[in-house]
């Protein structure tokens, strides 16, 4: 009797899936006693290209945080690449560029040197880039298309190419899950669609992508699948909705077959560490 052979990505039958890089269960997260988002659940599998959208306050953006260890949740339990978050180490295999941050500051840095920060989790304190470091940044950089600005400093270039600059700055640490909270927003429409070229390069890599987003615009053709928040509750989680769909009071009528209701109301509680290797990277980038 031959032996069936599976195709790369497939498992038979009797094998597990592999491992989500996302896995939230039950999540709910409170702000001062209010509630902000309510019984969560969310898988994000492989090389997903995922965008989280809702109007402004619906949480999407406390989601996208919860989910990079930035929020404690007051209830419910995540997983990153398998592992419980008060467990996860392995932040190098993770980047997260943050909402209105700007790449310049008041001490004058070029673009190489921003980007360069992002290899923090792969150095030692004080030793010096290595070969593999220097690589790493230099396409970091070319991928953003930023090469020709490498050595201009950050403060000279247009809004649009400073949220460039953070995005290389998240992959030079080379993640395989990357996070983005709406990185188009206050962007012009060439810088637009020259962040729909970098990541769709990344989509081409392989890489995980969740993107938080008010409109898609030029970055819609890149979703795989959409999830909609509205006051703190995930209303939509299937197929890329047209922006106008997405903000239309009545879109679930259309997409119900879609809807999950497997929440599961008697989660443990899990309060997880905020502390975590990203948190101290962003503050630096808004220095």
């Amino acid at each position: 009797m031959s032996t069936p052979v599976n195709t790369p990505g497939e498992t038979s039958a009797d094998e597990p899936g592999p491992v989500p890089p996302v896995e939230l269960t039950g999540g709910s997260v409170s702000i001062g006693g209010v509630p902000i988002l309510r019984g969560v659940d969310l898988r994000v599998g492989s090389g997903d290209f995922l965008a989280l959208m809702g109007a402004n306050g619906s949480g999407k953006s406390t989601l996208v945080r919860a989910l990079t260890g930035l929020r404690p949740l007051a209830a419910g339990e995540l997983r990153l690449f398998g592992t419980p978050l008060d467990e996860f180490r392995a932040w190098r295999r993770v980047g997260f560029v943050p909402q209105r941050t700007g790449a310049a500051s008041g001490v004058p840095a070029s673009v190489w040197e921003v980007v360069a920060s992002g290899r923090l989790t792969h150095r030692r304190m004080l030793r010096p880039l290595s070969r593999a470091d220097r690589s790493a940044i230099r396409d970091a950089i070319e991928v953003v298309g930023l090469g020709d600005r490498a050595r201009q400093t950050t403060s000279t270039l247009s809004g649009g190419q400073q949220q460039r600059t953070l995005i290389a700055r998240a992959l030079a640490g080379e993640p395989e899950l990357l996070f983005l909270d709406e990185p188009t927003a206050g962007v012009d429409l060439p810088n637009q669609h020259a962040l729909a070229e970098t990541l769709g390069e990344l989509k081409r890599r392989g890489a995980t992508i969740v993107l938080v987003a008010h409109e898609l615009g030029p970055l819609a053709p890149l979703v795989d699948r959409c999830v909609v928040m509205r006051n703190g509750v995930k209303e939509y989680d299937g197929p890329r909705l047209a922006d106008h769909e997405v903000h239309t009071p009545h879109f679930g009528e259309i997409h119900l077959h879609h809807h999950e209701h497997d929440q599961d109301e008697h989660r443990p509680p899990h309060v997880p560490q905020v502390s975590t290797p990203l948190e101290c990277t962003h503050e630096e980038a808004a220095q």
